[in-house]
């Protein structure tokens, strides 16, 4: 595809792009500086020591890199004060052999020598190649690089052909549409494991045995257009721009409109629709939206007033909307939801009644729904409590399947569009409730729940739960906890916490880790979203 590097063909800079970012440039530092520059130099220098924050991006890419080099190469790197001593220089070109893919997604390769240990991080290598790269920047016995070309393909992995979009390799919003898409979900598979090595049995000193082995990832029904929503970016308008606005005619030449260049967040354009807002304006960066929806009917259009049946005559038909505060429709099996277009929602609905099915048989296994009990330890959930709850999207689909639901979200905006759908949804009032909150308030909220019939789902933020939130949940203790979550590193680093904390109770308030499986919400990417099945044994 153009501007993809393939095997054996070199991806040559335009002029656009050899004008880098910041992150790309080397610094210049002058002699004399300022004090000001003095003091900004000095916190940079806390920054480079630092090691990285837990679970950020960083420190997953940093215990890749120890994984590459070994930990006794790494750590008498650090005694000896030699893990900034790079030896390549800024735009330095080299040949290096890829060892693995890490978990973000770029390849790591290892310096063949071994008395001065060092990887180089780039994208769209794999495994085994042989390729060219260009060092941008240089980091703790890393340095980040460009890939300029596939010199030797590993042709069991890579399928050039594969590729559908043209800008792919330049873009930095894919990372494997050369691989198959069993060979992605088995990578993705690996980035769940090694979320759980390192954040659970590492970093909490859990017993590896608490962890199951992780199940292979459920693919998404769609590899391609499956994205529902794209909010393509522009940069602000340079002062040079400004001044000379009137002179221009059309699209200026400094309007980028699309996505991020791979490794930096410099914009490159995309194809999309002409842009006719006066873009002189803006003093900063603008994101726009292109979200997908069902048509809403209204009264007006001369069909059927109930909205459920007006949705059915419109099943086949899509709108794109634009407008961040107007209102969304989707369907996820026989549930409709509407939401604020701008606000979020599970981006790619093709997996959404794959994941909400798996989570229905993960709280209710096969086999206990055929027996009959009078153990109350045995018998079904009656209650739920959805904590980050958003528009309701696991409280409604589960709904059913309890006596009483109960659902916590920080946003307003997504509690008001909660409770629009569990209307929409004609579930009564008296069954389902929602309320705007901190998540860890929904305990106070839930005290007359049954502990041993009450479920609890966690869908985080990227950030995953806080102590505080952990801490109540193990107060409550229910019998079965479902965390979802877009992080594996974080929800890896949060049931390690909770399977430690319980780890020496009695017989019934010790929490077991059932399972663990990825999702694939992102083909094409090396995104992964994960479910994992707690239950007090």
């Amino acid at each position: 595809m153009p501007g993809s590097p393939q095997a054996g063909q070199i991806h040559l800079l335009s002029p656009s792009e050899l004008d880098l970012p910041l992150g790309k440039k080397p610094r210049v530092v002058a002699k004399g500086g300022s004090q000001k520059g003095s003091k900004r130099s000095k916190k940079r220098q806390q920054k480079k020591t630092d090691l990285p924050e837990l679970c950020s991006s960083e420190d997953v890419l940093w215990r890749d890199v120890i994984a590459v080099l070994g930990k006794d190469v790494v750590d008498t790197a650090l005694e000896d004060g030699k893990e900034f001593d790079s030896p390549f220089e800024f735009h330095q070109e080299i040949e290096v052999q890829v060892s693995t893919i890490g978990s973000n997604g770029e390849a790591i390769g290892r310096l063949p020598n071994e008395e001065r240990p060092w990887t180089i991080i780039l994208p769209f290598a794999l495994p085994g190649e042989k390729v060219k790269a260009r060092i941008y920047r240089n980091a703790r016995l890393h340095s980040f690089a460009d890939l300029i070309e596939v010199i030797t393909p590993n042709t069991d992995l890579r399928d050039d052909n594969r590729v559908k979009c043209q800008y792919f390799g330049t873009c930095g919003g894919c990372q494997y549409q050369m691989l198959s898409y069993e060979t992605q979900l088995d990578l993705k598979r690996d980035v769940v494991v090694k979320a759980y090595k390192n954040f659970s049995a590492k970093n909490i000193d859990l017993a590896e045995s608490s962890v199951p082995p992780i199940e292979t990832t459920i693919g998404s029904p769609l590899q391609y257009a499956y994205r529902t929503k794209l909010t393509p970016h522009f940069e602000a308008p340079p002062k040079s721009a400004k001044k000379n606005q009137a002179l221009s005619e059309g699209k200026p030449e400094w309007l980028k409109i699309g996505f991020n260049r791979a490794g930096t967040s410099k914009t490159m354009d995309i194809e999309l629709n002409p842009f006719t807002r006066n873009i002189y304006t803006y003093k900063r960066g603008v994101s726009l939206l292109y979200r997908d929806s069902l048509p809403i009917p209204t009264p007006s259009d001369g069909q059927a007033t109930d909205p459920v049946e007006a949705l059915s005559a419109n099943l086949e038909a899509h709108v794109c909307v634009t407008d961040q505060r107007a209102t969304a429709r989707e369907k996820v099996g026989d549930f409709t939801f509407e939401y604020k277009a701008g606000s979020f929602f599970q981006n790619n609905n093709s997996v959404l009644v794959p994941l909400t099915t798996y989570v229905h048989d993960a709280i209710f296994p096969k086999s206990d729904a055929a027996a009959i009990t009078t153990d109350s330890d045995a018998l079904p959930p009656t209650h739920l409590v959805d904590a980050y709850c958003g528009a309701g999207l696991f409280a409604i689909t589960l709904s059913p399947h309890f006596q009483t639901v109960a659902g916590i979200e920080l946003s307003e905006d997504s509690i008001k569009a909660a409770k629009t759908n569990a209307e929409l949804n004609k579930i009564p009032i008296e069954k389902i409730s929602f309320r705007a909150g901190d998540a860890a308030d929904i305990f106070a909220t839930v005290g007359e729940f049954p502990p041993d019939r009450t479920v609890l789902i966690i869908d985080p933020p990227r950030k995953g739960c806080d102590d505080n939130f952990i801490r109540q949940l193990l107060e409550f203790r229910c019998k079965t906890v479902v965390y979802v979550s877009c992080n594996v590193h974080t929800q890896a680093r949060d049931v390690g916490k909770i399977l430690k904390a319980t780890e020496g109770e009695e017989q019934g308030r010790k929490y077991v880790l059932e399972s663990v499986r990825g999702f694939d919400l992102f083909p094409q990417t090396a995104h992964v979203e994960s479910v994992a099945v707690l239950r007090l044994a």
